[in-house]
């Protein structure tokens, strides 16, 4: 049952919801923030991309992480979740093995559309 949203209350679902969910943003401002400074990409990459798997986290603890799979590989969400999954990926291959900074920057672009669509 740990993979069950229901083994935890209610009031500790919602309180680590908001803890992913404020992880998230403040891992994608603090990456934007860096961006700016000499051989920020990487750090911004690093800590956007976190930022984005922390939102994602925040949904498990209130659906549940079986039922959020299922929904995400939903016919109707299954390109979304396969381009956003792909660039969390691509964003990170981009800064580090490629060191191709304009990737980064449109990989992260897209992890963003794909989270919204």
């Amino acid at each position: 049952k740990v993979l069950d949203a229901s083994t935890l209350s209610f009031g500790t679902r919602v309180r680590w919801f908001a803890i992913c969910f404020i992880a998230g943003i403040v891992c994608s401002v603090l990456g934007t923030a860096l961006l700016w400074l000499p051989k920020g990409i990487k750090l911004f990459a690093v800590f956007y991309t976190l930022g984005n798997i922390a939102a994602l986290a925040s949904t498990c603890f209130l659906m549940g992480p079986l039922k959020q799979l299922k929904a995400m590989f939903e016919q109707k969400r299954l390109i979304a979740t396969l381009v956003m999954l792909l660039c969390l990926v691509l964003t990170l291959c981009a800064v580090f093995w490629w060191n191709k900074k304009g990737l980064a920057v449109l990989f992260c672009i897209l992890q963003f559309l794909a989270m919204t669509w």
